[in-house]
């Protein structure tokens, strides 16, 4: 073997690793339906009842193409997964496909990488779950104290926004509650905050103190975090099932929100009679919007780290993955549709878009469903990138990159990487509930856009490589659709912005530490070349 760092791991060898059957292994329980509800639970969250107003004030009415350019750079992506999950049905998605033809260094980089998407992601959507039931709470008339709902430091800056928000509301009367305007002025109050602020808040947190500090602990996001691991423990059909049924929830509440949105569509608001009023910040303002709304489509690949669950993975992997981002790119350009017609783009409320959209025209109900709609979609997408993670970490341990006998610890009775899976929601409950995690989230994005130019590139050098490797599922167009997807997520990789990228750099250098530290000098592939 010339050079151990790129070491490949054998054709061979994976497929008979998929092969493997027994008590030590993964139950093979999914048929396609349960692989497409998987993708759409992970891709349907509340990215579009939140990020789509934020979008709007990037693109105008051109978010519809802000979806569409995400959609395509997801679409080019997905049909490169399709073609290896048909051709490689492992466990380890990205990092899998990145061994048998990248290398071993690729292979940890891209591995290491799917932490941000999936550990970090359901830490992220672990509070976002948080914030939504406290919303949900709210309708009821019933709260959670502040110092129970957020972090000490979350919960002291939502304090501070509450307060400034009064202040906005007293001295600016004119405002539109919920505006752009309204809230860059809360943004104002809050820069320019005092010590009699500062203090009007700690007040208003209530917070008990621990050492001489403020403590928060955000409870509903540890609670549903524990719940959700509870229940992956306990099988992947029990988890599939319950996945399932929330999604039948969700996207019911979308297509409501679809029907019923476009009774009150005035068309004149899409802007159609030219390209000035469609998209006023240009193409870059829809670029800009596509970066953004991104994080809606985040999920879709975690079908392919179910691929050892899967009854028929040659078959049904490729339904799954393609059919659930076809489903979701529709829904989401017609709630794009729907919200920029109800509501000239700049009168878009940031922070409720949808739920503010339906307000206004009377339907207060509506705002209720929507609540609970998000709710649904959150908890889904926590569970399938729970799910993904803990099935990446196992491909990695059985490798010998990570200790085996913790990681890929199968358990006896509920065939689940139950050890595994316990350490990874843990992490994600307590990230989520101490830790202040928009900065965080942010790098979701970015860390998946990575691993999407990563298996796009895969699919081109396999082909040179292996050009006769038995293939279930081609990716068409070769050597165009793999190039676009190269293309379409590095601009939106660009359009990121330059603070991503350093934070991209110092996770990967973490991981390359860990990988000479550790990892190479367990890896199973070195120790079979060195027989």
């Amino acid at each position: 073997m010339a050079d151990p760092l790129f070491a490949k791991k054998p054709m061979d060898l994976l497929m008979s690793e998929a092969a493997e059957t027994g008590t030590h292994t993964l139950r093979r329980t999914l048929g396609p339906f349960s692989l497409t509800a998987l993708g759409i639970g992970a891709i349907i969250g509340a990215g579009i009842f939140v990020l789509s107003g934020l979008g709007t004030h990037y693109a105008g009415p051109g978010l519809m193409l802000s979806f569409v350019i995400s959609g395509l750079g997801c679409a080019f992506a997905g049909l490169c997964y399709a073609e290896f999950a048909a051709m490689i049905p492992l466990a380890g998605s990205a990092y899998t496909y990145a061994y048998a033809t990248l290398g071993e260094l690729f292979a940890w980089i891209i591995g290491w990488d799917l932490i941000l998407e999936y550990a970090m992601g359901a830490s992220t959507v672990s509070s976002g779950w948080s914030n939504y039931f406290i919303k949900f709470l709210h309708i009821f008339k019933l709260d959670i104290p502040l110092w129970l709902a957020y972090d000490r430091w979350t919960a002291l800056n939502v304090a501070k926004k509450v307060i400034a928000r009064e202040i906005v509301k007293r001295d600016y009367a004119s405002l539109v509650e919920g505006s752009k305007e309204f809230v860059n002025q809360i943004d104002a109050v809050m820069k320019t905050a005092g010590p009699e602020l500062v203090q009007r808040a700690h007040d208003l947190v209530g917070a008990p103190h621990i050492f001489g500090f403020d403590f928060g602990f955000n409870l509903p996001a540890f609670c549903i975090a524990m719940l959700i691991t509870t229940i992956l423990v306990l099988g992947i059909k029990e988890s599939a099932n319950f996945n399932a049924a929330i999604v039948a929830i969700k996207v019911s509440v979308v297509l409501f929100v679809i029907f019923v949105g476009f009774q009150y569509v005035d068309a004149s608001n899409w802007g159609l009679g030219s390209w000035e009023t469609f998209a006023p910040m240009g193409f870059a303002g829809v670029g800009a919007g596509a970066a953004y709304i991104f994080f809606a489509y985040i999920g879709f690949d975690a079908v392919s780290t179910t691929a050892q669950e899967a009854k028929n993975p040659q078959r049904d992997l490729p339904i799954g993955i393609i059919a659930s981002l076809l489903v979701c790119t529709v829904l989401y350009i017609l709630v794009a549709a729907v919200l920029t017609g109800m509501v000239p783009w700049k009168s878009v409320n940031i922070e409720a878009p949808i739920a503010q959209a339906f307000l206004d025209r009377g339907l207060e109900k509506a705002s209720f469903l929507i609540v609970f709609g998000a709710l649904a979609g959150l908890t889904s997408v926590m569970l399938v990138m729970l799910l993904g993670q803990t099935r990446v970490l196992y491909s990695m341990a059985k490798d010998g990159l990570l200790p085996s006998g913790f990681f890929a610890a199968i358990h006896p009775k509920f065939r689940t990487p139950w050890k595994n899976t316990l350490l990874v929601g843990t992490a994600a409950a307590v990230v989520g509930s101490l830790t202040p995690i928009d900065d965080i989230g942010k790098m979701v994005n970015i860390g998946t856009l990575l691993a999407f130019v990563m298996v796009c590139a895969a699919v081109l050098v396999l082909r040179r490589s292996d050009p006769h490797l038995p293939r279930p599922f081609k990716t068409p167009l070769v050597p165009i659709v793999p190039l676009l997807g190269i293309g379409f997520n590095g601009y939106m990789m660009y359009k990121l912005g330059w603070i991503n990228w350093v934070r991209l750099i110092i996770w990967l250098i973490i991981g390359l530490a860990i990988y000479f530290g550790y990892s190479r000098h367990h890896s199973r592939i070195r120790k079979l070349a060195a027989k």
